[in-house]
């Protein structure tokens, strides 16, 4: 398959935790949202999670925020080319942010749908067991209960857009986050 060009620009914030916690997350909202998937407690990196989230969360000062705009050239591609457009900058921002997570002892999030590591083999929490990556997949800000929609829009300067007419919009979004500690983390690659 031929590869996609696109334009591709980024924004970035850091928030304190304390600030993004409240004003942006609303887990029964969201987990709601998430009952809906078939991916819901069928993969690692979505819930329901065996363990206090939030608790997870307060042990860290701030929050980095990676919006990410992905632009396709050709303007009339039908929406099941989506994971095609945006696997290129999946794989690199996921690189991207689990070197910033081991720099600086954090907790990355990543994105929602398919798994990049195990592609279209089932996951195995299907069947009971581990991740098989667990080095590599970190769950969505959504999965922890997050509103990315507001957290693009009012924290990185970016609507996001929807189909209306079964082809992609003019851009679509990714974003992810990390919380930390420390001193200020630079994203550039």
């Amino acid at each position: 398959m031929q590869e996609l060009k696109c334009d591709v620009s980024e924004a970035t914030a850091i928030v304190d935790r304390a600030t993004y916690v409240s004003q942006y997350r609303d887990v029964a909202t969201f987990e709601a949202c998430c009952r809906q998937c078939p991916n819901y407690g069928n993969r690692w990196g979505c819930p329901p999670f065996d363990h206090d989230t939030l608790g997870e969360l307060m042990q860290y000062e701030r929050v980095l925020l990676v919006g990410i705009k992905i632009a396709p050239r050709d303007r009339k591609l039908p929406m099941d080319r989506v994971y095609d457009i945006m696997r290129p900058e999946l794989e690199r921002a996921n690189q991207r942010l689990i070197e910033l997570e081991h720099q600086c002892h954090g907790m990355a999030f990543g994105f929602v749908g398919k798994c990049p590591h195990c592609g279209d083999e089932p996951c195995a929490r299907r069947d009971g067991k581990p991740c098989r990556h667990p080095d590599v997949v970190r769950p969505s800000l959504e999965a922890y209960g997050f509103n990315v929609s507001l957290t693009a829009s009012q924290l990185l300067g970016i609507d996001m857009l929807w189909s209306s007419d079964g082809t992609v919009p003019r851009y679509l979004t990714l974003v992810c986050g990390l919380f930390f500690n420390g001193p200020d983390l630079q994203w550039s690659f």
